[in-house]
């Protein structure tokens, strides 16, 4: 991840409306801080899935961040009532927090292809702008995932996934698309120019078959695609 340009200009301009579930009470109170001190604001702090869905059906809010294992069962009544909630609104943007990759999870969540959708890994979360860069990105309707998910579903199904079809370099790309990266700071990573980087997009879309549309919608469409090839939507 990285601070992609506009952050601070949406902060400046009133910042999210976040609806917050962690059952951990110390580190549900560590979010609240954290994302007020960029100008967003938590309009509910809620430590189990019930709550969250009673706290979301009171408020509109331009985001839900959720971990994935709540009470009582801490299996993943989290991730469940974030799905609820995307089939009443398809358009409520999704930010996970987990403790481990759960790619059943993913799995689910990933599945309707919708936009504004996030997993993130709460020990990698090393940067606090980086990660409040992607509260933002997937409150705009980006897909945001962990690089480690990303590195550990690259591994699987290598034989019999489209995703085969692509290069090492078009690997790395892509991976760094599925954390939110723009051009640039993909290009700044891997030690490019901007023109290679584009280069390598296209070869993505057009190796995974995706038909021309916007730009924006493919980068999105070749992100989901990737995840579903390596198994994030069976």
């Amino acid at each position: 991840m990285s601070v992609e340009p506009g952050v601070e200009r949406l902060s400046d301009h009133g910042g999210l409306r976040i609806a917050l579930a962690e059952d951990s009470v110390l580190l549900r109170d560590g979010l609240v801080h954290l994302l007020g001190r960029f100008g967003h604001r938590v309009t509910a702090a809620v430590g189990t899935a019930d709550e969250l869905l009673a706290a979301v059906a009171d408020t509109v809010p331009d985001l839900v961040l959720t971990d994935v294992r709540m009470p009582p069962g801490h299996s993943d009544e989290g991730l469940r009532a974030a799905i609820s909630l995307r089939e009443n609104r398809p358009e409520l943007p999704i930010m996970v927090l987990s403790q481990y990759i759960e790619q059943t999870y993913a799995a689910e969540l990933f599945a309707d292809g919708g936009p504004g959708l996030g997993y993130l890994l709460k020990d990698r979360v090393g940067d606090v702008r980086q990660f409040v860069a992607a509260v933002v990105q997937v409150a705009a309707g980006g897909t945001v995932v962990d690089q480690e998910v990303v590195r550990q579903l690259l591994a699987r199904n290598r034989d019999s996934s489209p995703i085969t079809r692509l290069s090492a370099r078009e690997h790395e790309v892509l991976g760094l698309m599925a954390q939110g990266h723009a051009n640039g700071v993909i290009a700044r990573t891997l030690t490019v120019s901007e023109a290679a980087v584009a280069k390598h997009i296209g070869n993505i879309l057009a190796k995974l078959d995706l038909p021309p549309q916007e730009q924006g919608h493919r980068r999105v469409l070749a992100v989901l695609a990737y995840l579903r090839d390596h198994g994030l939507s069976h």
